[in-house]
């Protein structure tokens, strides 16, 4: 690769802009990127912090390395630190703890700067149309778009959505569900994850908001505000608990969500699969009532509150006790995050009860008592009867 100059960087990266309909401002900040890492390349060391400003209209640079300013003396890293005397040669107001900045012209790099210069314009110019393309999203995190499988990985998948690719976790799965290229999903936009090097689009269909949205596809009366999703919890794959409230009186919460004969609910286990349940109850102001109704379908005896801990004791009878733990204790685990309350399962104890005796006891003690309430008769009034007794004597 022959020598670069900076009118040539100016043109190449004008030309990549225009195509990807970049803006101006974008393209200049990439190249002042590339100019300073291709100077620490040429002229500077690894660890010096190097910026760039470019004059677009005259094709010059200059390049501005920086040093914090140290006191005489003092041991110091020649890469980015800077005694105070020589400091005061570059800035004559130079103080201690501040930056002082030594300027330098560029022209044209060497062979090896200039491939590190055109390695950075192309990585920062993708990274800002994905960047720009990303951010057309930002208004549809929290909406079910439609896509196509493009890879299958190990940790995660990836979604073809048009204009954008976006990852589909592991952890924001569906369990038990399989994916293959080119199979069409709806997923949702949860979010634009910007921390790592390059922003990346999170998709979803194991989180609440997956099953909410697919709920308002199916009940007008969400829209309307004749009824409302209060709370939900899920264990995607498995099951989810769903708390639900009507704002008109007479209008059944529940029933709507339903559907007759169950059409609207089992439009969402379509999409999620029927292998995840859904738990569809009533909401409740009331927090014993709400409990009752979350740890459904066991039958609850009483609910104490400790309001101050958020705790919550739940007297079941004996052979409600695994009903409302469920299945590794997946029914209470999510009745406890759908009402915001920690639930403890209790048995109801059982009072002692007098043991009843067998048949002989219960008919010989009922003849003792007719014997004692005959004599008790008999004493009242004149001699006994010779003939009640059962005969006359020998």
């Amino acid at each position: 690769m022959d020598d670069l100059n900076i009118k040539q960087m100016l043109l190449a990266a004008r030309t990549i802009a225009e195509e990807k309909n970049l803006p101006e401002e974008t393209v200049l900040n990439v190249i002042e990127m590339a100019i300073a890492a291709a100077w620490r390349r040429e002229n500077g060391k690894r660890d010096q912090n190097v910026r760039a400003e470019l004059n677009t209209q005259t094709g010059d640079a200059k390049v501005f390395v920086q040093f914090e300013v140290i006191e005489d003396g003092e041991a110091y890293n020649p890469s980015n630190e800077i005694a105070l005397t020589d400091a005061k040669e570059i800035d004559p107001n130079a103080e201690v703890g501040e930056i002082v900045e030594e300027q330098h012209t560029v022209e044209v790099f060497g062979r090896v700067a200039a491939q590190t210069a055109k390695q950075v314009i192309l990585q920062r110019l993708r990274e800002a149309e994905r960047e720009i393309v990303l951010e057309e999203y930002e208004d549809k995190v929290g909406t079910i778009v439609s896509g196509t499988v493009a890879k299958v990985d190990q940790r995660l998948i990836r979604i073809d959505l048009g204009k954008a690719t976006g990852i589909l976790p592991m952890r924001e799965q569906i369990q038990g569900e399989y994916y293959s290229p080119g199979q069409r999903v709806k997923v949702l936009i949860k979010d634009i994850e910007r921390e790592g090097r390059a922003p990346e689009l999170i998709l979803s269909r194991g989180d609440e908001k997956f099953v909410e949205i697919l709920f308002e596809q199916e009940v007008p009366e969400l829209e309307s505000g004749m009824v409302e999703i209060k709370s939900i919890a899920r264990e995607a794959g498995r099951r989810t608990k769903m708390a639900v409230k009507s704002n008109v009186p007479g209008v059944d919460p529940v029933g709507t969500f339903v559907g007759g004969r169950g059409i609207r609910v089992q439009a969402v286990m379509n999409e999620i699969g029927d292998r995840e349940k859904i738990d569809i109850v009533t909401w409740s102001e009331n927090p014993s009532e709400f409990i009752r109704e979350a740890i459904s379908p066991a039958e609850v005896v009483e609910v104490k509150i400790d309001e101050d801990r958020k705790r919550a004791e739940v007297i079941v009878a004996e052979d409600q006790q695994s009903i409302a733990i469920g299945r590794a204790g997946q029914n209470v685990r999510l009745a406890s995050r759908l009402t915001g309350y920690e639930l403890d399962i209790e048995v109801a104890k059982i009072e002692d009860k007098k043991p009843r005796g067998n048949v002989e006891d219960v008919l010989f003690s009922a003849l003792n008592d007719a014997s004692e309430v005959e004599v008790v008769e008999n004493l009242d009034g004149d001699e006994p009867d010779q003939e009640h007794f059962g005969g006359e004597n020998q």
